[in-house]
């Protein structure tokens, strides 16, 4: 290249730091935040439900026991019926 860049953007700024550097500021930030009043808390109901939240987001709402593990994409059986792809249809 002309310029004499490599034209590589991945690693620039808080990205090209090493992870421990980063926490530091992290925990910077936090601490600044409590300090300030201004941190968000969670108290138990909501960590409940922020937890139930990423279950359904990372398993696609499915059940543990009320779905086959055969398939791994989402959906209800309605769905699957009236696209033509559930094998149940």
């Amino acid at each position: 290249m002309a310029s004499g860049k490599s034209g590589d953007t991945s690693k620039r700024g808080f990205a090209s730091m090493d992870e421990q550097k980063q926490r530091e500021i992290a925990s910077k930030g936090g601490k600044a935040a409590h300090a300030k009043g201004t941190a968000h808390e969670f108290d138990s109901e909501e960590a409940r439900e922020a937890g139930r939240k990423g279950g359904e987001a990372s398993h696609g709402g499915r059940g543990s026991s009320s779905h086959s593990s055969s398939s791994s994409r989402g959906g209800s059986s309605g769905q699957h019926a009236k696209s033509g792809s559930h094998k149940n249809a």
